[in-house]
C-alpha cells in the first residue's frame, strides 16, 4: 500500500503512481474528493472534455487521440447498477476506467474475469487529502 498526503494542486504527484489503462476503484466518504480526482486526472492526461460526476447517468466517456476514459459513479445503486445497465462489458475495453464508489463486489467480479484493479481511498486530512493506493 502507498499512502500519500497532498493538496489538490499537488495531485500530479499521485498520478505518477496510477495506471493510464485499467480499473481504478475510488473509495471515500461524500465530498472526500473522488470527482475532483477524476477531473484532475482527466486533465492531466490531456483530455479537454468537461468532467462532471455521472451520478444519475452512471457513466460518462471522455477521450482524446491517446486515451479513452470511462468515468462511473455507482453511488445510487452500487455494483448492481453496472449489471442492470449492461455497463460491466465496458471494463473489457482497453481504456482507463475510474469508478467512484467502487467496492469489493466489483473487484471480485473483475478478478473472476482476470481484470486487475486497484483501490484509491481518499480521506480528508487537515487542509489536504490522504490517498491510499492498494490492490
Amino acid at each position: 500500500m502507498l499512502e500519500i498526503i497532498l493538496k489538490q494542486n499537488e495531485l500530479n504527484k499521485l498520478f505518477e503512481y496510477l495506471p493510464k489503462e485499467g480499473v481504478i476503484l475510488l473509495k471515500g466518504d461524500l465530498a472526500s474528493g473522488k470527482t475532483t480526482l477524476v477531473k484532475e486526472y482527466v486533465k492531466y492526461l490531456g483530455v479537454k472534455d468537461l468532467v462532471d460526476s455521472p451520478t444519475f447517468s452512471i457513466m460518462q466517456k471522455y477521450f482524446n487521440n491517446q486515451y479513452t476514459i470511462y468515468h462511473y459513479d455507482i453511488y445510487q445503486k452500487g455494483f448492481k447498477s453496472l449489471l442492470d445497465n449492461a455497463l460491466i462489458e465496458n471494463f473489457f475495453e482497453n481504456a482507463l476506467h475510474l469508478v467512484e464508489w467502487g467496492d469489493e463486489n466489483l473487484k471480485k467480479c473483475l478478478d473472476r474475469f482476470g481484470k486487475k484493479s486497484l483501490f484509491v481511498e481518499i480521506e480528508p486530512f487537515e487542509d489536504k487529502r490522504k490517498y491510499k493506493i492498494y490492490e
